[in-house]
């Protein structure tokens, strides 16, 4: 079986390094998986650039200054918003027209257009399509925090100037999406039951195939290692107890730094020894410009994108807090539950999946800053250690390990394969 993975980014960003462990998964077990790029990275063969021609850049510009015509001509919302208008028609391609099944992944900014969507729905290859946001079941947002309207019709978008209209972006966008989706099924897989629910509520979805599989993880890269050793490698204090925040850009409004710096303000004011044992590590771009804003000692870690290094990284904290306010199935949550490192984190999308409260870290309630405070301490001060450490590992090994994973697409992609079959 030849699996054809297709991804914006080689490893920028969360899907890029969920779609790049599943190809590394599928290839360990039987499948030969190579993944299709904008944005190559690496001189991994079994990853295709689509070139470094005007064309790379162009297909993001022209979509974005669409969008910017429609919130007219304001940055608000320019980034949060996808159309796919624009894109590289990747079927004339070698490896696309090998492949048995073409496995999308997060395609925006100028990698797919629904136009070209089309063309593979009708190219007659088996399709599947992992939804690692909600952009897939909706008009143009990724999220929709709390906004039903793609359960029957995106119109009068809240995220356009003057709440849209009946036939604003949302809507055109809407409509297109339909007449792409009509050319053919798609199975597609979200990360998290938690998305799955939300997909399978799409009016845009109806009568496609949707399942749930979570992103899988390399153990041999992400596993436990000496604390004191992993500290001392990343120039972090010894004695002192770590709270780790990781994000790809921490000043993020969406990953909750604001409920981080209140959380530990109050354990601050509840227990003023913390001020003295405690220590919070920041890693992400634009670190720098959040570690003087929190009451205990941070250090900023920058942006690291050495795996191996994250690792270590991961190894050196006592607690791992994500306060995200909205988010499907994250990497990061993963990557330290595998290092054994417990986790803190609210009660939305998939985290409370991944969490499994009071067993392996602590669910706080969802923008509850004070209980948020209340998960770090049980960690920091009220929990065994050692049980944490060892519910963290048996989560991984039980529900992300490769070969789970790999086990699970395999069986998504004989299905995918058997209804094309039965089609032709």
């Amino acid at each position: 079986m030849r699996v054809l993975l297709v991804n914006t980014s080689e490893k920028t960003g969360g899907a890029a390094v969920a779609a790049r462990r599943l190809m590394e998964a599928l290839n360990n077990n039987g499948v030969k998986a190579r993944m299709m790029v904008r944005d190559k990275q690496t001189d991994d063969i079994n990853v295709i650039g689509l070139g470094n021609g005007p064309w790379r850049q162009w297909h993001f510009l022209w979509e974005r200054w669409r969008i910017f015509m429609s919130l007219h001509f304001r940055k608000r919302h320019l980034f949060e918003l996808d159309t796919a208008s624009s894109g590289f028609d990747i079927t004339r391609m070698r490896e696309f027209k090998e492949a048995d099944v073409i496995h999308l992944h997060w395609v925006n900014q100028g990698m797919l257009s629904l136009a070209v969507i089309r063309k593979i729905l009708r190219s007659g290859k088996a399709v599947v399509w992992t939804m690692h946001d909600a952009w897939p079941a909706t008009a143009i947002c990724h999220y929709p925090f709390g906004c039903n309207k793609y359960r029957t019709q995106c119109k009068e978008c809240g995220l356009l100037p003057g709440g849209g209209s009946q036939n604003d972006l949302s809507a055109r966008t809407w409509r297109k999406k339909e007449r792409t989706l009509r050319d053919g099924h798609i199975f597609f897989v979200a990360c998290s039951r938690w998305l799955a629910n939300d997909a399978q509520a799409s009016a845009l979805l109806r009568g496609q195939s949707i399942t749930n599989i979570p992103n899988a993880i390399d153990t041999r890269v992400f596993c436990p290692q000496d604390r004191r050793e992993a500290r001392l490698a990343n120039h972090l204090p010894g004695a002192k107890k770590i709270i780790l925040f990781v994000s790809q850009r921490t000043t993020d409004k969406r990953k909750g730094m604001d409920y981080l710096i209140k959380a530990c303000e109050l354990m601050a004011k509840n227990a003023p020894e913390r001020l003295r044992d405690t220590c919070v590590a920041v890693l992400g771009g634009h670190a720098d410009e959040i570690v003087d804003q929190l009451p205990f000692e941070a250090i900023s870690l920058g942006y690291v994108s050495d795996e191996r290094r994250i690792a270590t990284i991961y190894n050196s904290a006592d607690v791992f807090v994500i306060p995200s306010l909205s988010d499907n199935l994250p990497n990061t949550i993963m990557e330290a539950l595998a290092c054994g490192v417990p986790c803190v984190g609210f009660n939305v999308g998939g985290i409370p999946e991944m969490i499994d409260h009071e067993r392996n870290g602590y669910v706080a309630q969802y923008q509850n800053a004070d209980d948020l405070a209340r998960g770090l301490n049980w960690v920091l001060a009220e929990a065994d250690p050692e049980e944490l450490r060892r519910n963290a590992l048996n989560k991984v090994m039980t529900c992300y390990s490769q070969q789970t994973v790999a086990m699970k697409y395999i069986e998504v992609y004989n299905q995918a394969l058997a209804m094309h079959r039965y089609r032709i």
